[in-house]
């Protein structure tokens, strides 16, 4: 009888134990969700007044209570959006989607996800978060529209970018003529020089062989001169000589 009244008081004990165990997590997490919800309402109530900033603070520390909070996260989401941080709202609404089982809540994610990556020009993604966010709730008119205004953008972007191309092959056929306009100006150009310096190595050439003609020709005529001259002195002599002889005669 003793070893049964000591076990049945060791179950008794344990079975208290588990109660007041589950009582403190009860209570504990009462307390944390009082004050999760606290700084959400405020959060709240500061980004229904667009203090977006102040809002994202108290969010966050809704979040340090409650690091799992979806209501947290889906919020501050919205917080970052409002304040056009678009790739870190992209960020918490994606990780959403696979955070809650309940469709409205991950069709409101991907919805809101759509938007974030709208906003960010990226059409591809946000076509598909918003399909995604119709195949949960195929009833939802902003989805729908938000999807289609996506297209849009997304064959305007495609167009942009079709001209852009068109635009920058027109620039590079330009500059590759005026490239080769270049080229065969400067080929023209050398070859001109080369022409010229031809024409002036001839003109000297020229130059000189008149130069040295010119100097022929004068100490030609100087030789001339000196052989007329020895002529003369010649003929002179030849004729003093022969009048010489014939005043011999006479006598």
């Amino acid at each position: 009888m003793v070893k049964q009244n000591q076990l049945f008081w060791k179950i008794a004990a344990f079975s208290v134990f588990k109660k007041l165990i589950w009582v403190i997590l009860i209570y504990t997490t009462s307390v944390f969700a009082q004050k999760e919800n606290k700084y959400i309402r405020s959060g709240n109530n500061l980004y229904e007044d667009q203090n977006y900033k102040e809002a994202e603070v108290d969010y966050m520390k809704a979040l340090e209570k409650n690091p799992e909070s979806f209501k947290g996260q889906y919020n501050l989401g919205g917080a970052l959006y409002k304040q056009e941080n678009y790739k870190d709202a992209s960020d918490l609404y994606n990780n959403l989607t696979s955070m809650t089982p309940d469709k409205e809540e991950q069709a409101n994610a991907y919805y809101n996800l759509g938007n974030s990556l709208l906003k960010a020009q990226k059409y591809p993604e946000s076509i598909a978060a918003y399909k995604n966010s119709l195949r949960l709730n195929p009833k939802d008119e902003d989805a729908k529209y938000n999807m289609e205004f996506a297209k849009k953008m997304l064959k305007q972007q495609q167009q942009q970018k079709q001209d852009q191309n068109k635009d920058q092959e027109n620039k590079d056929d330009q500059q590759q003529k005026q490239d080769q306009q270049k080229q065969d100006q400067q080929q023209q150009d050398q070859q001109q020089q080369q022409e010229q310096q031809q024409q002036q190595q001839q003109n000297q050439q020229q130059a000189q062989q008149q130069q040295i003609s010119k100097q022929d020709a004068e100490r030609m005529l100087e030789a001339l001169k000196n052989d007329e001259n020895k002529t003369m002195e010649k003929v002179n002599l030849q004729k003093i000589v022969v009048k010489a002889k014939s005043t011999e005669k006479d006598w």
